[in-house]
């Protein structure tokens, strides 16, 4: 508990020469009324609960202040709110709102320090013989299942069909970190993270070092996301789309083999554009007519020398803008009959951009490139707490914000404008009264999402 002190008051110069007067003696608040929204969600969804069953805890209970799920929870609350280091905890964990989300009267002290939450990171790295401080126990593959059961909860019925975004992205490192190499193509050393995505609804993250190719692992993970899919909606058609770091032969062999549709970007070279020379003049042609850009698109069928197994369906976009010629190219196993030339590429392929959105979402706002640590499953854990906080925002936004003015909002303007909001606590023995300042100019959108979570 703080120490009580002599009260500091400030005097500041207000407008009109009037004094503004400071002190520090105001009631017990909250600067993050909307841990209360978190709280709801869990309480609805259980995504704390569920990853926190993903590990075994061997230490003994009767010599330790906090369960895992407690520590989950103000780790990833703290990552929704925009706590991003551990230092930020040791302050943070004496709010009391943080205290009463946790189960924790705010009687019973401060939760969780920075050196106890990284011991909880840190419990997730290589357990060596006869280590007797390695008492938690991460079960990754568990984990994994826990995202697709997520994505699969969030729908009452099962869908007719889906389609699963796969990408790669960079994670700068800046120290000495286990498994950390150059990369040329992003000219750092970093991590090479594997996202897939349906729509916004995360499905994996998964960890990579970056001395490999940017579709490593990516069969292993679509047959283990297609066969957990499949057990609870055997009817649903589904499609793999991605760029064309991911135009493999394994990959495509394998969707063809188990009935699942690809669509891929296909990297140009000079035969695929040789085929789309005469498409190439038409686009040019419409060009000048036209002084804007003109795309005309060709059905193809090709096969490498030696990396394919088999000739395939490509569609090539013959454009022409004012810079000049921009052939494209895609793969696919989707029939043409169900999905002409152009609206394969621009109503189907050109969508996945948005999942580009989604990964800068999670980088930029909610830190998971913040793989600071030492050990690379402990990196892998930090990836994997910013995904579960990146859950809490995608059930707001399709739940309790459909249809508002904050229905596409980035976390960061939700954060900004439903989370960062100042609240007084006043706790008796029966009840916790929180009052939101009536100046607050959302009121009406924050009661609408904490009546929608709470009726849920």
């Amino acid at each position: 508990m703080n120490t009580e002190c002599m009260q500091i008051e400030l005097n500041l110069q207000g407008p009109r020469n009037k004094r503004i007067v400071v002190r520090h003696d105001g009631e017990i608040a909250s600067s993050d009324g909307g841990l209360i929204l978190l709280q709801q969600i869990e309480r609805r969804r259980g995504f704390i609960s569920s990853m926190a069953a993903c590990c075994q805890d061997r230490r003994q209970r009767g010599k330790t202040s906090f369960s895992v799920a407690e520590l989950l929870t103000q780790r990833v609350f703290g990552i929704c709110l925009g706590y991003e280091d551990l230092n930020d905890h040791d302050e943070w964990r004496y709010d009391p709102l943080l205290n009463l989300v946790c189960a924790r009267e705010q009687e019973s002290g401060a939760l969780a320090g920075k050196s106890t939450l990284n011991r909880l990171e840190l419990s997730a790295r290589e357990k060596v013989e006869g280590d007797r401080y390695h008492k938690l126990d991460w079960d990754g593959t568990a984990i994994r299942q826990f995202f697709v059961d997520a994505f699969l909860s969030s729908y009452e019925q099962p869908p007719t069909e889906i389609v699963l975004d796969f990408d790669a992205t960079d994670d700068p490192v800046h120290g000495e970190q286990e498994g950390r190499f150059f990369h040329g193509y992003h000219d750092e050393y970093c991590f090479l993270p594997l996202y897939v995505f349906c729509g916004e609804h995360l499905v994996a993250a998964d960890l990579r070092t970056a001395d490999q190719d940017a579709a490593a692992g990516s069969t292993p993970t679509i047959a283990f996301l297609v066969n957990r899919i499949r057990e609870a909606w055997p009817e649903t058609k589904i499609i793999a789309r991605a760029d064309s770091g991911f135009c493999r032969d394994d990959f495509m062999r394998w969707c063809e083999k188990h009935d699942v549709g690809y669509l891929l970007g296909l990297a140009r070279n000079s035969r695929l554009v040789r085929k789309l020379g005469f498409s190439l003049r038409e686009a040019r042609e419409g060009f000048d007519r036209t002084g804007h850009g003109y795309r005309v698109f060709r059905e193809l069928t090709s096969r490498t020398r030696s990396s394919w197994s088999r000739s395939r369906r490509v569609v090539g976009k013959a454009e022409h803008l004012a810079k000049g010629p921009n052939p494209r190219f895609v793969v696919t196993n989707l029939h043409s009959e169900s999905w002409p030339a152009r609206e394969l590429y621009e109503d189907l392929y050109c969508a996945r951009g948005n999942m580009e959105n989604r990964i800068k979402e999670q980088q930029l706002f909610l830190f998971a490139d913040r793989t600071s640590c030492h050990a690379f499953k402990a990196n892998q854990l930090r990836l994997w707490l910013s995904s579960v906080a990146y859950l809490f925002f995608v059930e707001l936004r399709r739940t309790a914000l459909m249809g508002t003015e904050l229905a596409t909002a980035q976390v960061s303007t939700i954060r900004l404008k439903l989370l960062k909001v100042a609240v007084t606590v006043s706790t008796s023995v029966r009840r916790v009264v929180l009052r939101l300042t009536c100046a607050y100019p959302y009121w009406d959108l924050w009661s609408s999402c904490a009546l929608a979570f709470s009726t849920g």
